[in-house]
């Protein structure tokens, strides 16, 4: 038997994204694959051909409204006995090893079925003391049983003295120099009219704007785009900075390419409020909220960033399944973050705790290098940089 079942939440993009990496990885390396896929309308899916056949299901998602979770629709849409059904329904018997992100489907059949689920994911890293922000009983209890599995591959920006491995990006892309003055936009949870009134309020830069339209529109300083997976990468990797939402995917992206990162998390949804925090105290990226033109403003002018230059992560994985998951994945992820190359002068596996301000610290102290704990819990300015303010980068 050498047949994997991947569940793969489609909720966000950066789940499929990953997806995308591990699966050829996985097939390359001897496995058959099938791949599940939850949590978004089959219509709305797009950019799945690397995962070959895949089968659907309904599961879990959570409903949006202009940049914050709608708590009442959420409970509205969930279709319980559809989800049960489908939990049931899930034949597990020929397959050597399970594997869900985030996915609940997968990982409730395998919990029923008393097999050995592996998951695979940003979520996952949630179980140890990594930066959290709004984590209420509610949130613990979402990040414990969403998606419930035996043994976690949780991701991170930062080993934070935890088996945590490095994000899961495609370290195949040739890094290209950046354009001064040029930055990729991609805020789906925000409307378009709310975007492009800010956009607006600075005509010295040039905004490629990633949203709902048909096709490429837009003069001057601002071109809007639909979303193409092909276009994205080649638009992300020759800008100067990145301005996003607070998940998970494009921002390591974005730092592994060696761009500028500004975050606005989503309002109302704690991994993300979480995942900002994270990113300024590794001092990584800076932080916007509700649109606000002066956290852009600060942004622009902030000098460019240096590459990250994560290892693949998908191969290492890949290899690890194969092999018979025989090494410990505290002894995996020390050996990833081991090839982590930086540029900054901070450890690859350990906050630089220079950054922290003393409020951050008191609620948050990372942990010892390699000491794994488990959840125990207890930006503006003024003026364009001088590229902008003579017009040149713009050509």
């Amino acid at each position: 038997m050498n047949k994997i079942l991947y569940g793969v939440q489609a909720t966000g993009n950066g789940h499929i994204t990953r997806a995308r990496l591990l699966v050829p990885w996985l097939r390359r390396v001897g496995f058959d694959v099938d791949v599940l896929i939850s949590g978004r309308e089959r219509t709305k899916l797009f950019g799945l051909d690397e995962l070959g056949h895949y089968r659907f299901r309904h599961g879990f998602t959570f409903a949006l409204d202009d940049g914050r979770v709608d708590v009442v629709r959420t409970l509205l849409n969930a279709q319980c006995k559809r989800f049960w059904r489908d939990v049931r329904n899930l034949s597990l018997d020929q397959y050597e090893y399970i594997l869900t992100d985030f996915e609940p489907v997968t990982a409730w059949s395998a919990r029923l079925q008393g097999r050995e689920c592996i998951g695979i994911g940003h979520q996952y890293a949630f179980q140890y003391a990594v930066p959290k922000q709004g984590f209420d009983p509610v949130a613990r209890a979402v990040m414990r049983w969403f998606a419930p599995v035996s043994l976690s591959l949780g991701l991170h920006w930062d080993g934070f003295g935890a088996p945590i491995l490095p994000p899961i990006v495609d370290t195949g892309t040739q890094h290209r120099a950046s354009l001064p003055g040029r930055y990729l936009v991609y805020l789906p949870f925000d409307s378009i009219t709310r975007v492009m009134r800010l956009l607006n309020q600075f005509p010295e830069v040039q905004f490629t704007y990633y949203c709902a339209v048909d096709s490429p529109q837009g003069a001057g300083h601002i071109r809007q785009k639909p979303y193409s997976r092909s276009g994205f990468q080649e638009d992300l990797a020759g800008v100067e900075g990145v301005i996003c939402g607070a998940g998970f995917e494009l921002p390591s992206e974005a730092l592994h390419a060696g761009k500028k990162l500004l975050v606005q998390p989503l309002r109302g949804q704690f991994e993300q409020a979480s995942n900002a925090k994270a990113l300024q105290l590794l001092s990584l990226a800076s932080v916007m909220h509700d649109l606000d033109p002066e956290s852009l403003r600060a942004f622009i002018c902030q000098p460019p960033a240096t590459p990250m230059h994560y290892p693949n992560v998908a191969k290492a994985v890949a290899f690890w399944l194969q092999s018979g998951a025989r090494e410990s994945v505290d002894a995996l992820s020390n050996r990833l973050w081991q090839a982590v190359a930086m540029g900054a002068p901070q450890a690859a596996s350990g906050i630089n705790r220079s950054f922290l301000k003393a409020a951050e610290r008191a609620e948050y102290t990372p942990a010892p290098a390699r000491a794994v704990q488990r959840d125990t819990d207890g930006s503006v300015g003024s003026g364009l940089p001088r590229w902008s303010q003579t017009g040149s980068g713009q050509g």
